[in-house]
C-alpha cells in the first residue's frame, strides 16, 4: 500500500465549507430541534468534520415562539438565572418565558449541547434564533432543511 498517496487533512478556519442553513421550528419538539441544531453547528453531519475546529454551518432558526414541548413539560420545565445578589434566585416556567422571550429557550437547549469550551463558545455565535418567519439574511442565500433530512 502506498501510504503518500492520502494524507489526512484537518479542516482550520480558512478551508471550512462553511454554509448558512435555516430550520423553521413551528410545531417541531424543543429536544429534536436542539440535538439537530447542535450538529450542524458543530459540523458533525460533514466528512471533513474535526473535532477541535469551527467547521460547522452557520444556522438560522425561524419561528421560535412555536417551539413544542411533550408531556407535561409546559407547565413543570423551568428556566433559573440568578441576579447575582443574595437571595436573586428568579424562576420562569416555560409558558412565562414563552410570553417574555421565546428565543431564549432555543437558545438554551441548543448552547446546552454544545463543548463547554472556548470552541462551543465560538461555535454557539454562528446560531441565529428569531422570532417570526423574517430573517435578516437572506444576503447569504440560506437554504432550507428539514429535521428529518440530516441523519
Amino acid at each position: 500500500m502506498n501510504t503518500l498517496s492520502y494524507k489526512t487533512v484537518s479542516v482550520n478556519k480558512e478551508n471550512a465549507n462553511k454554509q448558512w442553513v435555516v430550520i423553521d421550528a413551528e410545531g417541531q419538539i424543543l429536544g429534536r430541534l436542539a440535538s439537530v441544531a447542535a450538529m450542524v453547528l458543530r459540523g458533525k453531519h460533514k466528512p471533513s468534520f474535526t473535532p477541535h475546529s469551527d467547521c460547522g454551518d452557520n444556522v438560522i432558526i425561524i419561528n421560535a415562539e412555536k417551539i413544542m414541548l411533550t408531556g407535561n413539560k409546559m407547565e413543570s420545565k423551568e428556566y433559573v438565572r440568578h441576579t447575582g445578589y443574595p437571595g436573586g434566585q428568579r424562576i420562569r416556567t416555560f409558558k412565562q418565558q414563552m410570553a417574555v422571550k421565546p428565543e431564549v429557550i432555543i437558545e438554551k437547549a441548543i448552547k446546552g449541547m454544545l463543548p463547554k469550551n472556548t470552541l462551543g463558545a465560538e461555535l454557539f455565535r454562528n446560531l441565529y434564533v428569531y422570532v417570526g418567519s423574517e430573517h435578516k439574511h437572506q444576503a447569504q442565500t440560506p437554504k432550507q432543511i428539514s429535521l428529518n433530512s440530516i441523519k
